[in-house]
This record gives structure tokens, sequence and C-alpha cells, in this order.
């Protein structure tokens, strides 16, 4: 390979240890794709076109929904093609590219499941307060929040990323991340890791606190109030809980698939982005779509109305 095209380009021989599959594992994600696609944007339109959908609490799961969508979007468009590629390559520029998506979108799910977090609080804690907390332009002020701040925060780590002088041109990931590429630098990259460290500090950290305490709170409420109180509390928190569970659960192996990236072979970090890809991005349609029942009884009601006009 020539000296201009590796000052330009990386290789992701994260595929590598799929070759014998790589057509078996294309078609998988495919299907996931399309099914991720389909179940989001059904639930998305459901919200939009359902007055009486029309509530912060679903405001907030159509955003978290076409959050995820966008950042699937980030991802599964160019793995499939890598699948099919022999040698599969990528931009430097395309590459912190889908890794500003990635990162900023993944961000974005904590803020937004802290968001949700506050409804919940509010909803349950504070319900003389609800309407003035959660008016619709605050709902507008928290998702601008939630998508403008953690874009803004995660293009900083992009430009410093950009900056550097790579020494290694081989990403052993299946998509790119702003970790993995600070990794091929052969300069400094002090400044570039506390700027993460502050920025995950800031956001994830936080947002993981503050559901836990909204939660916790929401606990307290419930154990003082009637069993059919608490009934319709856990119904409506239960879909929040489990995808912010999911969300946690997976930013930690992602954390771990950094670490081990520098020491395992390059099959390992592979296969535990195929599960955090599918993992994640699966989670919240079916949760959503079948834990949430307003939601799961107007897409039962959509979809068996158009079986039966077939």
């Amino acid at each position: 390979m020539a000296e201009g095209f590796n000052e330009t380009y990386l290789t992701l021989p994260g595929h590598a240890g799929f070759n014998n599959l790589r057509y078996f594992f294309f078609l998988m994600f495919l299907t996931v794709y399309i099914f991720i696609s389909f179940t989001d944007s059904l639930i998305v339109f459901l919200i939009c076109s359902q007055r009486s959908l029309h509530k912060p609490m679903y405001v907030f799961i159509a955003a978290l929904l076409l959050n995820s969508l966008t950042c699937s979007t980030a991802i599964y468009p160019k793995l499939l093609s890598d699948f099919l590629s022999e040698r599969p390559v990528v931009s430097r520029s395309a590459c912190l590219c889908q890794a500003f998506l990635v990162y900023s979108l993944g961000v974005s799910g904590f803020m937004l499941l802290s968001v949700m977090a506050f409804d919940r609080y509010v909803s349950i804690c504070e319900p003389l307060r609800y309407a003035t907390l959660v008016s619709p332009s605050a709902v507008a002020a928290l998702l601008l929040l939630a998508w403008l701040l953690p874009a803004g925060l995660v293009a900083g780590a992009a430009v410093l990323a950009g900056r550097l002088r790579l020494c290694g041109f081989r990403l052993d990931r299946l998509y790119c991340n702003i970790y993995s590429f600070v990794n091929l630098s052969c300069g400094s990259t002090l400044v570039n890791n506390v700027y993460g460290l502050l920025c995950n500090a800031m956001i994830v950290f936080l947002s993981i606190v503050f559901v836990v305490f909204s939660y916790s709170r929401i606990l307290v409420v419930c154990l003082q109030q009637s069993g059919s109180f608490r009934g319709k509390a856990m119904r409506t928190c239960l879909p929040h809980l489990l995808v912010f569970i999911n969300y946690s659960v997976c930013t930690v192996f992602e954390l771990v698939n950094n670490r081990l990236q520098a020491d395992a072979e390059v099959a390992v970090p592979g296969v535990m982005s195929v599960l955090m890809v599918i993992i994640t991005s699966l989670f919240n349609p079916v949760v959503y779509g079948l834990k949430t029942q307003e939601i799961s009884k107007r897409v039962k009601k959509l979809l068996c109305y158009h079986r039966t006009e077939g």
C-alpha cells in the first residue's frame, strides 16, 4: 500500500474475525437494521400522529428512539458495506465524523434518560407543579440541551483528535470511536484524555447520579402510597429503568472494550463491538413497544387494522 494512502486511510481489521461468516453477519445486521428502522419509525410516527400521545413522557420517548435510529444509521450502512469488502477501510475525516456522531448521540441518550427521569420525578413526586415545570417550552428547552450540549462537547474532542499525527493506521473495531483513534497517535495525548475524562464526568456520570437519585425519590414516595398508585407508577417507570440499565451496562462494556483493545486479539474487541451494536440498538424499540401500555395498544391496533384491510 502506498505511503500516501496510509496517511489518509485507516484499515478496519476488526472484520477479520468474521471473514468465514461475513455473509451471514451481513444478513444478520441487515435484518437488525431493517427491524430497528421500522420499529423506531413506527413508534415515532404513532406518537407524532396521535393527539392523545402528545404528552411530555411520549415526546421524550420519541426523542430517545429518534436519537437511537440516527445513531444506528451512523453505524449500520458502513458496517454492512464493510462486511462485503475484502479489506474495509475508512478515511481519517470519515472516521472522525462517524466517531463524533456515535459519541454525541450516545451521550445524548444519557441526557434524554435524565430528562425522562426528571419528567417521572415531577409527575409522581410533585404532581401539582407538573404543568409548570414540564411545560411545552420547558420540554423544547430540555430536548435542545440534551442534543446540543453533547454535540458541542464531543465536537471539541473530535477537533482535538483531528489535530494529532497518526503513527498507526489499524483500527481494531467494527466502527470508529474517538478513543481508538487517539490511541493511534504517536504524540502526547494527555490533553485528549483529560478532556474526555472531564466530558464523561460532566455528562455521563452526573446523568447516572441524577437518574439514580430521581428513581430513589420515586421509590420512597411509592412506598408511602396505595397499591394501585404503586402499580401505575411502576408501569410508567419500568421501561425507562430498563433502558437506563441497558445504557449503563453497555457503557461499562464499551469502556472495558476500549481497555481490552490494546492487549487482546483482534477478534475480541470485534465480537464485543457486535454485541454492543445489537443490544443497544434493539433494546429501545422492543422495550417501549411492548412495555409502554399506550404505545403497545396503538401498535397492535395499527397492525391489526392493516392485517384486516389486507
